[in-house]
């Protein structure tokens, strides 16, 4: 280091006469880090500091998150540096930090410190590769140097194709880390030349990045989460069972005690082995085909011996012993063996009589699986937990630190409020934004998601009580290997849609789930309740910059909703053309709309330039603005005056309808269509077998139930005869 002694830098740095101030410091008893019973914590001198032995460290941590490594630092004499900088991040209320005026005044969290030494150590690499070896020797250009440079985008020629801000504006952070800290570093500091300045993000486009996590295709969605759904629900139980039987398998033999492969009865007692093979007429155990490859490429065999694909060990091991002596038994086993293939062949040893199961595409039934090799077999528990992560991620919007938190108690019994009414939770922890070891929490959660980590806790490397139910995991190569099982022939076999091509990851799934609740009414506030962000603004911009995205994530939910909506009402459109129309109070003005609309569009003469398809959606765009979706109909919200929510409510200049209160029977702006057919049958239904069980005495509620049933019939019945082609426009009399 350019001037540097025991006592002094380039910089004029004095150091502190017994070294740095926080020599010898232990770095979780100053940071107030609770240590498990027996751990031990790192100490500020040495060169890695292990974390291993914090208690409440989050699950889903890796390993390099919990170590700070100052030994990847080239130039020796800066890890001092970088070690000050680390204690000052997690113990700020030290005697020498709290003075400077721009240090952190809260700790950070031990995988923060983690990131902000992988950037630091990044920067300090990159002077000395520049034959810097010296603080005071940097200067501003330097800086900007380096941010320009980690912002360079390349291709694999190292070509510059593009800009990355955010990676510009992390550089000049770090830069900039360095400047406030200066006065407390004792072995070397920037000169008073590089201020803060030079590390702020002053110019347009370095500050915070928004959120642009896009939503995951529902042509990968869809797929992606009915297989899923038919892994935990209908193969789960099935595969669990397997796996049970193979744990079970594996505990019998460590505790039985096998016999030497030497003793003079060994081959006598793998023939009756293999006579109960053939008496059974249950085909030998065959090895997997890599195995079977090897035989033959290492010579032991011949390509078309009859015994190649024999599992001899297998034999082996039935007949009580811990393998095979495959050279001194073949001679004599040689016989009854090639007799055995030829009669009950050879398979893989698991699911040989697997139960029947429904094809996931209703063509039919079928063995839940064929016969599979031991690592098969093993495969099915990581498709199993993979598909249970998917249907809780996707269906919940669980973060990947709060999955990682669930252990095997997290089911607690479903809770029934009202008969037919359940109401089923998950217990967990939040990480994020919470103190270290998480807040405990739950989700109130679907059936679906609750039968996921129902069968996720069977599986055995989770049987035990209080174990991490997911562990930690990657979730691109969990779900890569699921694709390739569900598009393979195993998946096909079962009838499972093949899942496109396509990224799919955790935050996707969440922000895909944050959509589909902001389209409800109240959904933004039920989205930042269920997906326990902070407020409303984070729900609104999920994640993004306060102030700036807000607007625009309700202008996508807004252009997703008009989309939704011109779809409906082309659909229903094309229904007019074909002759079934619409029914409901509100039938007349649609179907006058359509008429219009199908007169105007057939009459267009050159030189119109306007496409008919084009110029309908441009008509319909029109009213599909003023569509909502009701619960059993459909609400053309054309004229407030006439909505009879409205008027019931008292609030006839409202702009929006109130749904919760639609009687879509008697409001002159609703509509029904075939979609509803089975929601008014249903209630028909209900109403008939409430009536059938209500006593004499209670002849008000009788009358009043049987005039909503028959309000329900004559809707009904509007509906069948609208969805008849050539019966025309029917009547309506509320």
């Amino acid at each position: 280091m350019t001037g540097t002694t025991s006592g002094q830098s380039a910089a004029g740095v004095v150091a502190w006469p017994q070294g740095s101030p926080f020599a010898g410091m232990d770095i979780c008893a100053a940071a107030g880090l609770a240590l498990r019973p027996g751990a031990t914590g790192p100490i500020f001198d040495q060169d890695v500091w292990d974390f291993s032995g914090v208690a409440g460290l989050p699950a889903y941590l890796q390993p390099s998150f919990r170590r700070l490594e100052f030994i990847s630092i080239t130039y020796p004499a800066w890890r001092l540096v970088a070690k000050e900088h680390m204690a000052a991040l997690l113990v700020p209320g030290h005697e020498r930090v709290r003075l400077l005026p721009g240090a952190r005044r809260h700790p950070l969290a031990v995988t923060s410190c983690a990131q902000h030494l992988d950037h630091l150590t990044c920067w300090l690499n990159w002077l000395t590769a520049r034959g810097i070896t010296g603080l005071g020797e940097v200067t501003n250009a330097l800086c900007q140097e380096f941010a320009a440079e980690r912002a360079r985008r390349t291709d694999a020629d190292g070509t510059m194709i593009g800009d990355r801000p955010h990676a510009r504006y992390r550089a000049l952070q770090t830069v900039s880390e360095l400047a406030r800290y200066r006065d407390l570093y004792t072995a070397d500091r920037y000169s008073s030349e590089v201020t803060v300045a030079a590390g702020a993000p002053k110019v347009r486009g370095l500050g915070p990045v928004e959120n642009r996590t896009p939503v995951v295709p529902d042509s990968v969605f869809g797929p992606m989460l009915a297989a899923a759904l038919y892994v935990t629900g209908v193969l789960g139980p099935h595969i669990t069972d397997l796996l049970a039987e193979r744990a079970s398998l594996q505990v019998r033999r460590q505790e039985s005690t096998l016999k030497d492969p030497r003793r003079p009865e060994a081959v006598d007692d793998v023939l009756s082995v293999i006579a109960g093979h053939v008496a059974a007429g249950r085909p030998l155990d065959r090895l997997p085909e890599d195995r079977i490859r090897a035989r033959a490429r290492e010579g032991r065999m011949r390509p078309d011996d009859p015994l190649l694909p024999v599992s001899v060990d297998a034999l082996a091991r039935q007949a009580g012993y811990r393998q095979s002596h495959m050279t001194a038994w073949l001679p004599r086993l040689r016989p009854a063996l090639e007799d055995a293939v030829r009669q009950v062949g050879t398979a893989p040893p698991w699911a040989h009589d697997a139960p029947v199961v429904d094809r996931a595409d209703g063509n039919g039934t079928l063995p839940w699986t064929m016969p599979l090799t031991g690592k098969h077999a093993r495969d099915l528990h990581d498709y199993l937990r993979t598909a249970a992560i998917l249907v809780t991620a996707a269906l919940s919007g669980m973060r990947k630190s709060e999955l990682c938190e669930l252990t095997t108690g997290c089911c607690p019994p479903p809770r029934e409020l009202i008969p037919g009414l359940v109401r089923y939770r998950i217990t967990g922890k939040v990480i994020k934004r919470a103190p270290l070891g998480g807040t405990p929490d739950e989700w109130v959660v679907t059936k679906e998601v609750y039968d996921a980590i129902a069968a996720a806790t069977k599986l055995p490397r989770t049987a035990t009580a209080g174990t991490s139910l997911f562990g930690r995991f990657t979730f691109s190569l969990l779900f890569r290997t699921f694709r390739n099982w569900v598009n393979g022939p195993a998946g096909q076999r079962l009838g499972l849609e093949p899942i496109p091509p396509g990224q799919v990851n955790l935050r996707m799934l969440r922000r895909t789930l944050a959509v589909e609740l902001a389209y409800r009414p109240g959904g933004l506030l039920a989205a930042k309740i269920h997906l326990k962000h902070v407020s409303v603004a984070t729900t609104e911009g999920y994640a993004a910059r306060p102030g700036g995205s807000q607007a625009r994530f309700l202008a996508e939910v807004n252009k997703e909703e008009h989309n939704r909506n011109l779809a409906i009402i082309q659909a229903e459109y094309s229904n007019f053309q074909d002759g079934i129309m619409p029914s409901g109070p509100g039938a007349r003005d649609l179907t006058a709309l359509f008429a219009d609309t199908a007169e105007t569009t057939s009459g267009h003469q050159p030189p119109t330039v306007i496409p008919g398809d084009q110029q309908v959606r441009a008509m319909l765009g029109k009213r599909a603005k003023t569509l909502h979706l009701g619960p059993a109909n459909y609400c053309w919200f054309t004229d407030p005056a006439k909505a009879l929510c409205l008027r019931q409510a008292g609030t006839p200049d409202a702009d929006q309808p109130l749904l919760a209160m639609c009687d879509s029977a008697r409001c002159p702006q609703a509509t029904h269509h075939p979609s509803h057919r089975e929601i008014w049958a249903d209630t028909v239904t209900q109403h008939q077998e409430f009536i059938a069980t209500l006593p004499r005495s209670q002849k008000t509620e009788r009358a009043r139930l049987e005039a909503e049933l028959a309000r329900a019939r004559r809707v009904l019945a509007g509906i069948d005869a609208a969805a008849s082609p050539g019966k025309g426009q029917p009547t309506w009399d509320a």
